[in-house]
């Protein structure tokens, strides 16, 4: 919910790492509604999906409310730390020690392109609570659409194939 012209914005993301089907879920809550944000990827990873997740709510904010400050809600450890790696990562120039491109650089630049332009205020929360609070509800809420997705894009996938078959 806005309060104080911030926005409050739940993400998850969720992988079926043996076959690299994703799919991610964002939950933003603005004054006057709720706006869900979901998307499939083929050849992805976890981590991937977790950054995915945050991007494309951070943009449909930008878009919609670009004054609006934000609190991010993430149970992701490598999403709610990258802010602070981020000096680091673009002193080396998104390269690790051994002088290959980190991986998803890609996005990490788009995260710092996004996350430069907003007051983000980033909370970490633990995964899949039950302790009532609105929060975990949110957190919950997300992590569950995200793995449905996986889910309904496998079985997609397995009746295609199926149907190729036969």
């Amino acid at each position: 919910m806005v309060k104080n012209n911030r926005i409050e914005i739940y993400t998850d993301g969720s992988c079926h790492t043996k076959i690299g089907i994703g799919a991610w879920a964002a939950l933003i809550l603005l004054t006057d509604r709720r706006e869900i944000l979901t998307g499939v990827e083929e050849d992805t990873t976890h981590n991937r999906m977790e950054l995915v997740s945050v991007i494309k709510a951070i943009g449909f904010v930008a878009n919609n409310k670009p004054e609006a400050s934000l609190r991010i809600y993430s149970d992701s450890q490598y999403v709610c730390t990258l802010p602070d790696r981020l000096p680091r990562l673009a002193q080396n120039a998104f390269l690790t020690r051994r002088g290959t491109e980190i991986q998803n650089a890609d996005l990490v630049k788009t995260f710092i392109k996004l996350t430069e332009a907003h007051d983000i205020e980033w909370i970490k929360i633990k995964a899949h609570q039950r302790d009532g609070s609105e929060q975990a509800n949110h957190n919950r809420f997300v992590d569950k659409l995200s793995r449905k997705l996986v889910r309904e894009r496998i079985v997609q996938l397995k009746f295609r194939s199926d149907l190729q078959k036969g």
